[in-house]
C-alpha cells in the first residue's frame, strides 16, 4: 500500500508540473497545412486568374479595318473601292480610373484570399490544441490506470488473505474497467482529431505529441489590443476594400459621361481619282451609360454597411472572447490553486493505509479529486481556444 501511496503522490505532482508548462502548439504542423492544404491551393489559384480578369477591361478597344468594294451602274461609272482604319479611345482619365480599379480589385483578391487562409489555420490551431488536450489526457489516464492497477492488485492480494471483501475488489476492479474504457475513447477521439488535421494537410498525415494548451498570453486592455487586431484583420480589410472600390466605382461611372473619341486613316478611290485622309470620330453616351451612377452608388451604399456591420460584429465578438477567455482563465487558476491547497491524494493514502477509511470511500474522494482535475484540464483547454481565437489576426 505505500507503494501505491507514493505513486499517487508522483502523479499529481506530475500533473501540476505538466499543467505550468502550458504553451503554444507545435507552429511547424500550421506551416505544413498552410503548405499543403488544397483549399488554400485553389484559392491562391483563383485569387491569380481573377487579377488577369481584373485587367482584361483596361486597355482600348481593338482598331477596326474597314474594306469596301462598290460596283458603280451603270457600268461605265466604275467601281469604287474603300478602306479605313479606326482606333477608338478614351480621355487619359477614364484609362486612369479604370487601371485605379484594376489595382484595387487586385488587393480585394488578396484579402479574400488571407481571409480565406486565416479562417483554414484557425480551424487547423483548434484542431491542433484539442489533440494536445487529449495527449495530455492520455498521459493522466495512463498515470491513473497504473494506481488503479496497483489499488486491484493490492486489493485481490488483501482478499486472498481475507483481510477484504469481495465488494471492495469488485469496486476495484470496475475503477479500473472504468479507466480503461476512458483511455479507448480519448484514443478514438484524438485518431479523429489526426484524421481533420490530415484532411486540412492535402491528405498527408501529422503527428502532434505536444501536451501543452495555451497559446499566447491574455491582451491586459482589450481597447488598446482591439485597435492593433481591427488593423490586421483581412475580413475588415476586404470589406474596407470593397468601399474603396465603391467609390471609384462611382467615379468612373460618372466620368463613363463623358465622350470617347476614334481617330483613323481612310481612303477612297473611285475611276481616275483617289481620296486619303485623316477621321476623327467622337461617341455621346447619351443612353448606354443610363442607371450606371445610379447603379454604383447604391453598390457603394450596401458596401459602406457591410463595413459598419462587420465591424460591429468584429468588435462584439472580440469583446465576448476576451470576457470568456478572464473567466476561463480565472477558473483554471483557481481549480489548480484548489489542487494546490486541497488536495488530499497524500493524506488519503496514509488514512486508508492505518484503516482509517475503507477502499470504498478511499476511492470515492480519489474520483472526487480526478473530476476537478479534470474541469481544470477542461477549463485549460476553453481557454487555448479562445485565446486561438482572439490572436486569430497574427496567423
Amino acid at each position: 500500500m505505500k507503494t501505491i501511496i507514493l505513486t499517487a503522490g508522483l502523479f499529481f505532482a506530475s500533473l501540476t508540473l505538466n499543467a505550468q508548462d502550458a504553451q503554444a502548439p507545435a507552429r511547424s504542423v500550421l506551416a505544413l497545412i498552410e503548405e499543403n492544404n488544397t483549399t488554400l491551393q485553389s484559392l491562391r489559384e483563383a485569387a491569380g486568374a481573377q487579377k488577369l480578369e481584373n485587367r482584361a477591361g483596361i486597355f482600348p478597344d481593338n482598331p477596326e479595318v474597314g474594306f469596301s468594294y462598290l460596283w458603280g451602274n451603270p457600268a461605265s461609272t466604275g467601281n469604287r473601292t474603300d478602306f479605313s482604319l479606326v482606333q477608338r479611345f478614351d480621355i487619359p482619365t477614364i484609362t486612369g480610373m479604370k487601371r485605379s480599379l484594376a489595382a484595387g480589385r487586385d488587393r480585394l483578391a488578396e484579402w479574400q484570399y488571407k481571409a480565406a487562409r486565416m479562417d483554414i489555420l484557425l480551424q487547423a490551431r483548434r484542431y491542433c490544441i484539442e489533440l494536445a488536450w487529449y495527449n495530455a489526457l492520455a498521459e493522466e489516464l495512463d498515470a491513473r490506470l497504473g494506481h488503479a492497477a496497483a489499488i486491484a492488485s493490492a486489493c485481490k492480494e488483501r482478499l486472498d488473505r481475507g483481510d477484504a471483501s469481495l465488494v471492495e475488489y469488485n469496486k476495484a476492479e470496475l475503477n479500473l474497467s472504468t479507466l480503461r474504457g476512458e483511455i479507448a475513447r480519448a484514443g478514438v477521439e484524438r485518431e479523429a482529431l489526426l484524421s481533420h488535421l490530415e484532411r486540412l494537410n492535402g491528405g498527408i498525415p501529422v503527428e502532434l505529441a505536444d501536451t501543452r494548451l495555451n497559446e499566447g498570453e491574455l491582451p491586459p486592455d482589450f481597447d488598446a489590443w482591439y485597435t492593433q487586431a481591427g488593423e490586421k484583420s483581412p475580413v475588415l480589410a476586404w470589406v474596407k476594400q470593397e468601399v474603396e472600390l465603391g467609390k471609384k466605382q462611382v467615379s468612373l461611372s460618372r466620368a463613363m459621361a463623358l465622350p470617347s473619341f476614334s481617330a483613323g486613316y481612310m481612303s477612297e478611290q473611285v475611276v481616275g481619282q483617289r481620296y486619303g485622309g485623316i477621321t476623327l470620330g467622337v461617341s455621346v453616351p447619351l443612353w448606354g451609360n443610363r442607371n450606371r451612377v445610379r447603379q454604383a452608388k447604391a453598390a457603394l451604399k450596401a458596401a459602406e454597411a457591410r463595413q459598419t456591420d462587420s465591424r460591429q460584429q468584429f468588435y462584439s465578438r472580440l469583446q465576448g472572447l476576451y470576457k470568456r477567455a478572464q473567466g476561463l482563465r480565472k477558473t483554471a487558476a483557481a481549480y489548480r490553486q484548489a489542487l494546490l491547497q486541497a488536495g488530499n491524494a497524500a493524506l488519503l493514502g496514509k488514512a486508508l493505509e492505518a484503516g482509517e477509511i475503507s477502499l470504498l470511500q478511499y476511492l470515492q474522494e480519489m474520483s472526487l479529486y480526478y473530476n476537478t482535475v479534470d474541469r481544470a484540464l477542461e477549463a485549460e483547454k476553453e481557454y487555448s481556444l479562445a485565446l486561438a481565437e482572439l490572436w486569430a489576426v497574427e496567423l
